[in-house]
Parts: structure tokens; C-alpha cells; sequence
């Protein structure tokens, strides 16, 4: 027998959506009803969806008043058709089919109350809710951003002791094949006996290449991951952490913030102008000052350099040495704010900062200049928005600062350049490392905060 036409729209919404892990597609039978339930259970209230649907269902058993049942429902709008369910379902919508009457469900379910602010990626202005360690409420949070029904999901398990559940997100529409099947193959030979963190699937996708500059991003911010998405980029969501992580990832990823989004044009191209100047400043000044102190003081204009010079009578190291005591100090004080608790971290290490500042200087072991050249390089480094990045940068400046023994600027120049050729030789998922994606257009942005389209 010929399927009804109804129920082939409903296969075809089916197809759109695809095979996936939290797409449901269910026949059910009971009494003289036939019906076919379809819905996104990463979006629904299934507990509601039970209580209001199913169960009447098996209770009344016949198709004439099951029907009126559905239609008095205050949640239940008249189906708009095939293509505009296909959208209605992303945003929560269940979709069923009882004999000759189809409706939509409203069944939205919004879990921001199990999750909390967003701590490592601030933003002044935009949402403040970050993933969940949960999995399934992280994939609510992104279904309720990105209401694509192109965006696709796949799960798996990982690790032969913790068998930790992932997730791979992206929009089948805009990733690139071959993009795709290289993440899926380095997803495949993972080995591991254990994975509990995003850092550490990061760590293990790119253990064969042992790249300084990161090539994988991790982010805890939902719009962040919704932006990425409609970038045509894979998102990787794993059980037990709030963070995701997005590949493919260029260099500019790794300075932009969603403020950058959310601000004016003008704003936001300050700040990213502030942060590539600030990117320039704590890779070049320290070796900067050591070139041009030990082998080019002629560079400097006469005043500068007699207060230079003045500044560093008495110091008994070269600049090297007193370049690279003064980093490693504030390395130290780094990663001290780092592991000591909260309330006490910031206070004890801008302390610690001020009296070694002051104590060394007193004790002519560095000169003056040199405390406002770590200063200017410890904020400068602060000043990238996403860690990894900073690590990288606060490892490629001692590089630099090598470069500089004995060659001066000379070998201040060469170091640059090689620097340069080994991030432009770099990919991440066949992606050119120093390639920019699109920037989106205003109507974009809209949906991606959140903001249906009429």
C-alpha cells in the first residue's frame, strides 16, 4: 500500500534531520491509533512530552477523540507544513502524526538554570552562561543557539578503562569534507585508558606533531561554539567538563573574543589592534632590549642611552642574564597566582611582585628599566584572550631572546623570520594556520545570539 501523503512529509523531515544520537523517530500503535513522534530529546521536556502525549495516547486508544485531544491542547499549534516544521523542531517543537492530524508540540526545554557563569573567557557585554559538565544540558544549550537543522551530531566513546562519552558537532552544510574525515580520523586512533578533559583529548589528537602554536581551540562559551559552528568548523563535547573543543582553529581564533562580536565595529577594532600590539611587545621587547643594549646602543637617541647606560652601573650581569633572571621571576609569580587559592592568590602575588620588584633593584642586581620592560611584557601577555596561545607566546619569546645571543639584531631579525615561516607552515585539519574565516553578517549574528529570524 501506498504510504498517505502526510506521512511521506513526515519521512522527508526525517531525512533532513538526519541519523542522529538525540533525534527521535518513533512509530506508535495502540487501539485503533496510528501515530509517528518525531522530536529533538537534546531540546524537549521528554518528562512533559510523556505526561501530555503518550500517556493520553495509550488511554484513550481511539483516533477520533485522540485527535480532538491533540487539537484542545493549549501547547499544540496546525502543522505549517515540511519545511517549516524541519525548523520548528531545532527550537524544541515535537512533531506527530495520528491518522489523518498532524500537529506541533511546543516542548521546549531550557536547562540554564543547571549552569552557571562563564569564568575563564569573559565578556562585558553578551551571554554569561557557559557549557555544563553535563553532556546532554551543553547539547541543549547549543541546540537552543544554533537551530540548524544541517547541525549534526555523532557520539562515541573513548577510553578503554572510562569509556567517556563524546559528542562531534557541526553543520554539515558548511564544514569541509576533507575537514571532517581528518578530525574523524584523529578522533579514531586515540588510545587511551582514561579522558576526563578536553585539554587532554586536545593533548592526544596532537601528540604525533608536537606543534608549540595550538591548532585545536578550548572554550567554555556557547556562543562561542554557536559562532564556530556557522563557521563551517567541528565541535568536540565531551561528559565531565564544561569545556569544548573547536577544530579546525586559525591563529586570528586565538585573538578575537566574542566582545569583538557584541561591540562596534570601532571598538572592537581597537581591541584587536591593542592585542597584536601587545602580541609584538612581549615577544620582541626583551630581546629588543638585549640587541640594542649589548651590541647596538647606537640606536638609541643620546639621552636615552646615557639613562640606559646610568640605569645600569653597577649591574653585575649582562643584559641576557639580567633579561632572562627578571622572566623566569615573573614565570614564577605566574604560575604561583595560578595554583594558589582565590582569595588569597592575586593579593599574595602582586605583593610578592612589588618587594621583588623593588628588592632586586635596591640590591643592583637589575637596573631600573628592566622592571618596566617585564612589567610591560607580563601585561602585554595577558592582553591574548585565550590561553593557549599565551603559553605559546610566553615559550616563542625565549626563543627570540636566544636568537639575540651574540647576534644582536641581527639574529633578533633571522629569529623573527623563522618564527614566521614556522607558523605559516603550520595546518590545523588541512586549514591553513594563518587563513581567515568569514566574519558574519548582522542578521548572523542575530540568530547566533539567540534571536529568531520572522
Amino acid at each position: 500500500m501506498k504510504p498517505s501523503p502526510l506521512l511521506e512529509e513526515i519521512r522527508w523531515i526525517e531525512d533532513q534531520l538526519g541519523s542522529q544520537p538525540d533525534v527521535v523517530a518513533q512509530e506508535i500503535r495502540t487501539g485503533d491509533i496510528e501515530a509517528r513522534l518525531v522530536y529533538v530529546c537534546s531540546l524537549c521536556n521528554e518528562k512533559l512530552l510523556n505526561e501530555q502525549v503518550l500517556r493520553p495516547l495509550f488511554a484513550i486508544g481511539k483516533q477520533s477523540e485522540f485527535e480532538s485531544y491533540l487539537l484542545s491542547l493549549p501547547r499544540s499549534i496546525p502543522y505549517p507544513g515540511k519545511e517549516k516544521s524541519v525548523h520548528e523542531l531545532m527550537y524544541g517543537y515535537a512533531l506527530l502524526l495520528a491518522g489523518s492530524c498532524v500537529v506541533l508540540l511546543d516542548m521546549r526545554e531550557k536547562k540554564n538554570s543547571a549552569v552557571t557563569e562563564a569564568d575563564v573567557e569573559k565578556v562585558i557585554q553578551g551571554p554569561q552562561f557557559k557549557l555544563s559538565e553535563d553532556l546532554e544540558t551543553s547539547l541543549n544549550l547549543l541546540r537552543h543557539r544554533y537551530h540548524q537543522p544541517s547541525l549534526f551530531m555523532e557520539k562515541r566513546r573513548i577510553g578503554t578503562a572510562s569509556l567517556t562519552e563524546i559528542a562531534l558537532l557541526y553543520d554539515k552544510k558548511r564544514i569541509d569534507p576533507h575537514t571532517l574525515e581528518l578530525i574523524k580520523q584523529e578522533l579514531d586512533q586515540v588510545q587511551t585508558d582514561v579522558l576526563f578533559a578536553a585539554g587532554q583529548l586536545e593533548k592526544l589528537m596532537a601528540k604525533r606533531k608536537r606543534k608549540l602554536f595550538p591548532t585545536m581551540m578550548t572554550t567554555d562559551r556557547p556562543d562561542r561554539v554557536a559562532l564556530n559552528l556557522a563557521q563551517g568548523k567541528a565541535v568536540i563535547l565531551i561528559e565531565g567538563t564544561p569545556f569544548a573543543l573547536v577544530a579546525p582553529t586559525v591563529f586570528y581564533d586565538f585573538m578575537s573574543t566574542m566582545d569583538d562580536l557584541y561591540q562596534s565595529v570601532w571598538i572592537s577594532g581597537f581591541l584587536i589592534f591593542l592585542r597584536y600590539l601587545g602580541l609584538l611587545i612581549c615577544l620582541l621587547v626583551p630581546a629588543l632590549y638585549v640587541a640594542v643594549t649589548a651590541y647596538s646602543p647606537e640606536l638609541f637617541r643620546v639621552q636615552l642611552a646615557f639613562s640606559v647606560a646610568g640605569s645600569r652601573v653597577g649591574v653585575p650581569f649582562p643584559a641576557f642574564l639580567e633579561v632572562l633572571f627578571m622572566l623566569i621571576m615573573m614565570e614564577l609569580l605566574t604560575e604561583a597566582s595560578v595554583r594558589l587559592p582565590n582569595v588569597i592568590g592575586s593579593t599574595a602575588t602582586t605583593v610578592g611582585g612589588l618587594i621583588l620588584g623593588q628588592a632586586v633593584t635596591q640590591a643592583g642586581l637589575v637596573s631600573d628599566i628592566m622592571i618596566i620592560i617585564v612589567a610591560a611584557v607580563a601585561i602585554s601577555n595577558f592582553v591574548i584572550p585565550i590561553n593557549a596561545m599565551s603559553f605559546a607566546v610566553r615559550i616563542a619569546k625565549y626563543f627570540l631572546l636566544a636568537c639575540c645571543i651574540g647576534y644582536g639584531i641581527v639574529g633578533l631579525v633571522v629569529g623573527s623570520i623563522a618564527l614566521v615561516a614556522y607558523i605559516v607552515r603550520q595546518e590545523s585539519f588541512g586549514q591553513p594556520y594563518f587563513k581567515l574565516f568569514f566574519v558574519p553578517t548582522a542578521k548572523e549574528a542575530q540568530r547566533l545570539q539567540g534571536g529568531r529570524s520572522g
